[in-house]
Order: structure tokens, then sequence, then C-alpha cells
């Protein structure tokens, strides 16, 4: 865990992480979750397709004389 060096100097924005690199400087990255909450898209769903059905034909009998 980092040290907390000075309060106040950097005004932070929500999403972002801040930190010190090597050379002192503060820097900020955004962060990959976090901060504002996106909204959820729209998705139309697709109606699966309906089976036709295939009646079989049943047999002929023939009549005897």
């Amino acid at each position: 865990m980092g040290k907390i060096i000075a309060k106040g100097i950097v005004t932070r924005k929500p999403g972002y992480l801040y930190y010190i690199d090597g050379k002192g400087n503060v820097c900020e990255a955004k962060m990959a979750r976090g901060g504002k909450k996106k909204k959820k898209k729209a998705v139309a769903k697709k109606k699966p397709a309906k089976k036709k059905v295939v009646k079989k034909k049943k047999p002929v009998k023939k009549k005897k004389k």
C-alpha cells in the first residue's frame, strides 16, 4: 500500500487512478472499472424460428372387388 504524501493538491476525477511515477510526477490513469456506471444496451432478442409440422400421409387402402 502506498503512503499519503499530501492531500488536496490534485483535484480527483471519478474513474481515474492517481500515482507518483519514478521521476516524482503525479500521474493519472483511467481505471478499467469503477467510476460512472454504464447503461445497459437494449438488445433485440431474436425469436426462435417455428418448426413446420409435416403431416405424414396415411397409406390409401385399395378396395377389393
